[in-house]
């Protein structure tokens, strides 16, 4: 499943729609992958057929229909069910549209139909009993189901109830307790938050939709996206950054001697870029991607920077050998620790996908110390948004062990936040290490 490319189909669908529509078919789609496991459970359950042999077409309106009963719950259960059966009954057939009517009304039995509407029947806290699921986004409570329907296995449950992979849940239960897993969980149900970088603000910041974020440095922005690009464009020296994702950065600016020539090897959109830019004034800055997409859009970022270069990945090695006194690496992750941001990504887990992550990870070092100056020997800042040991401390292991660094200045951040929490309380999950010759 391909929701990157699902992603985009959907934007030009909605290319033509007026804003209303436009917004509400996204926070369909939205609420049905951030809940995906969850919908699928609630109607397979009552498929006829098993789950892959259901028309394609069918299982799409069941999941948009349960969505919208489930967490969209000012849309009235009527509407959401009769839009689903009248689409189905075009685009599939009369029978199963009769079986969509079947299916979507017995899950609202399972949802203790009306009462899903109504906040005195939701429960002030979700325990993860068999007889309930979370609210999510910034509720704590739960929505208690008609009978204990979640698995008995306690991985299977947490699974089902949060829309995670067992798999995923399996991994990290082999590396965390059961209350941390639950907690990393719950966290990728809450709606997260626009987060500003201001720690480069040359001038007091005065909007009405900015408010202290926990973080020193960081900001919270509440309001609509117009006011956002108005800001933005009004103000170079703040930009759209997580607090967790500052760290990296933030972990290395009082570094000794200061880099003269920094390279931002797998730069994406520029973000930390910038960070450097801001954070190392004196220094030159080369920055590349190897997405050639990703390539571009940096160009086009930093077109008018006298401070940044952007420059071809694979002309890398050849102009800059030996050359740089600080290498940035936000390598390719599992974006484990994004998942709010990323839900798509607990879907991509796997063993076989994880292995060829580090490989590429490990390859992408190996790759970067050749821009290394070597007298004295310039340094790796390695960067992830994963919260896997093997993404993480892992490769810091391995580089110190077969590429003699020191492994200085390590800096695990934890996701924050849980359904309920103010905004302020949010961050991602990151990882970042200097590696030092």
């Amino acid at each position: 499943m391909d929701l990157d490319a699902i992603d985009g189909a959907i934007d030009k669908l909605l290319a033509h729609a007026d804003d209303r529509d436009r917004a509400f078919a996204r926070a369909i789609y939205d609420a049905a992958i951030r809940r995906w496991i969850t919908l699928r459970f609630l109607v397979e359950r009552h498929l006829s057929r098993g789950w892959d042999q259901t028309d394609p077409k069918l299982r799409g309106a069941l999941l948009a229909a349960s969505a919208q009963l489930l967490v969209l719950n000012r849309v009235p259960e009527s509407a959401a069910i009769n839009h689903a059966v009248e689409w189905v009954k075009v685009q599939v057939g009369p029978g199963p549209a009769k079986a969509a009517n079947a299916v979507l009304r017995r899950i609202l039995d399972d949802l203790r139909g009306g009462a899903r509407h109504d906040p005195a029947h939701h429960r002030e806290t979700f325990a993860f009993m068999r007889d309930e699921l979370p609210l999510g986004g910034r509720s704590t409570g739960s929505m208690p189901l008609s009978s204990q329907l979640l698995p008995e296995d306690e991985a299977e449950r947490v699974a089902v109830a949060t829309s995670h992979p067992t798999s995923l849940i399996r991994a990290w239960l082999t590396t965390r307790p059961l209350t941390d897993v639950r907690r990393l969980c719950l966290h990728s149900l809450v709606d997260p938050p626009i987060v500003l970088n201001v720690d480069h603000a040359t001038e007091p910041i005065d909007h009405p939709g900015l408010s202290p974020h926990d973080d020193p440095g960081n900001m919270v922005f509440e309001g609509a996206a117009a006011d956002l690009r108005a800001l933005l464009t009004s103000r170079s020296d703040i930009w759209v950054q997580d607090s967790a994702s500052c760290r990296a950065v933030r972990s290395i600016r009082n570094l000794t001697p200061a880099p003269n020539l920094i390279i931002d090897a797998c730069a994406g959109m520029g973000t930390k870029t910038r960070q450097l830019a801001a954070t190392f004034p004196n220094a030159e800055i080369v920055a590349a991607d190897a997405d050639t997409a990703r390539s571009s859009t940096l160009a086009s970022v930093f077109a008018r920077s006298d401070r940044v270069r952007v420059v071809p990945f694979d002309r890398l090695v050849a102009d800059w050998h030996g050359r740089a006194d600080l290498v940035l690496l936000d390598v390719p992750c599992s974006n484990t620790g994004v998942l709010p941001r990323r839900p798509e990504a607990r879907f991509r887990f796997d063993d076989q996908r994880n292995r060829s992550l580090t490989g590429i990870q490990r390859q992408i070092i190996a790759d970067a110390i050749p821009l290394l100056r070597e007298h004295p020997r310039g340094s790796i800042l390695y960067s992830t948004c994963s919260l896997e040991h093997a993404e993480n401390q892992a490769q810091a292991q391995w580089a110190v062990q077969w590429h003699r660094f020191a492994a200085t200045r390590e800096n695990r951040t934890e996701p924050g936040g849980l359904p309920g929490d103010p905004p302020s309380a949010y961050r991602d999950g990151a990882y970042s290490l200097l590696l030092q010759g």
